[in-house]
């Protein structure tokens, strides 16, 4: 399984059997130029929205005819698992901002959960509907998500083996959010890679949690 770390909150993973699955589409410009990640280019066959706001459910700017998962029904498209589980992007049960919903994506032995503009700490039943989890993909930038200590604690509480942040502040992301530096400071097995894209296996996944950091694709 190939993961690439478009921008922002977007990702694109991609089977061995080729099967496209994009997460969180944002919207090229929007926001008044707040959101300068590029247009995307890659065909997607599912795009996967945790929430309809224009950084994350833009799916008009997605190329191809993708299969769009919307809502918190779970379900099985082209032999992956979409596991949809109903959270908030803020901490007062949607009050300010509405639901969002986990994706917990299982195939190839792997399950990679993105966590959306996840506002609040993970309850033990929230923990335990996710079930086991191997690649995170998680929120650090705080503001409109959890923060970094917030983010550490959801890491905790998951105890994935690799963590990849997502939604923090880049040259490309206007919005008033904090920089990644704030969740890596002080952890062990932080890992640079210097790329947006990485090949995964069940079978080379490492021993302890390793937080990987990706560039941008866009």
């Amino acid at each position: 399984m190939k993961i690439k770390f478009l921008g922002h909150a977007s990702f694109l993973i991609t089977t061995a059997e080729g099967t496209r699955v994009q997460f969180d589409p944002y919207e090229p410009g929007g926001f008044n130029g707040a959101i300068g990640y590029g247009p995307f280019t890659e065909a997607a066959d599912i795009v996967v929205v945790s929430h309809d706001h224009a950084d994350h459910g833009y799916v008009a700017a997605v190329p191809g005819n993708p299969q769009v998962v919307t809502g918190a029904t779970s379900q099985n498209i082209r032999g992956l698992e979409l596991l949809r589980h109903k959270t908030y992007h803020d901490a007062n049960q949607g009050g300010k901002r509405g639901e969002n919903i986990i994706t917990v994506c299982r195939a190839e032995g792997l399950s990679v959960c993105h966590l959306g503009d996840l506002g609040h700490l993970l309850s033990a039943e929230d923990v335990k509907a996710l079930g086991k989890v191997e690649v995170l993909l998680v929120p650090v930038g705080g503001l409109f998500t959890i923060d970094a200590e917030a983010a550490t604690k959801v890491m905790a509480s998951l105890a994935p083996k690799i963590c990849i942040p997502m939604h923090y502040k880049t040259p490309k992301a206007g919005f008033p959010i904090a920089p990644i530096d704030g969740f890596l400071h002080g952890k062990k097995n932080v890992k640079r890679l210097g790329k947006s894209e990485v090949e995964i296996s069940a079978k080379g996944l490492p021993k302890e949690t390793e937080i990987w950091v990706l560039e941008p694709a866009l």
